[in-house]
C-alpha cells in the first residue's frame, strides 16, 4: 500500500543481502569444520544449523532476484495522503 512518503523507485537491497549471506555461508562452513576438527561436536552442530539457515536464506534471496521487479503502482495512481501531525 502506498502512503505517498516512499520513493517510487525504491527496491529491496537484494544484492547486499546476497553478499552478506555469502559471507555468512563462508563463516558457518569454516566454523563447522573447525569445531568438528577441534572435537567440539556441540559447537559444530550449532554452526551446522546456522549453515542450514544461511543456505535457505540465500535460496530465497536468489529466488527473489530471479523474479525481477514486482508490480509497483505508476505515477498515474494517486498515493494515499500521509497522516497529518497535530502539534499540541
Amino acid at each position: 500500500m502506498r502512503t505517498g512518503s516512499e520513493p517510487t523507485t525504491a527496491r529491496s537491497p537484494l544484492r547486499a543481502r546476497f553478499w552478506l549471506s555469502v559471507w555468512g555461508l563462508v563463516w558457518t562452513i569454516f566454523g563447522t569444520a573447525a569445531f568438528a576438527l577441534a572435537g567440539r561436536p556441540g559447537w559444530a552442530a550449532a554452526c551446522g544449523a546456522l549453515w542450514l539457515v544461511v543456505t535457505i536464506d540465500m535460496a530465497m534471496i536468489l529466488r527473489h532476484m530471479r523474479q525481477g521487479p514486482h508490480y509497483q503502482p505508476g505515477p498515474d495512481i494517486p498515493p494515499y495522503r500521509p497522516p497529518e501531525h497535530r502539534h499540541p
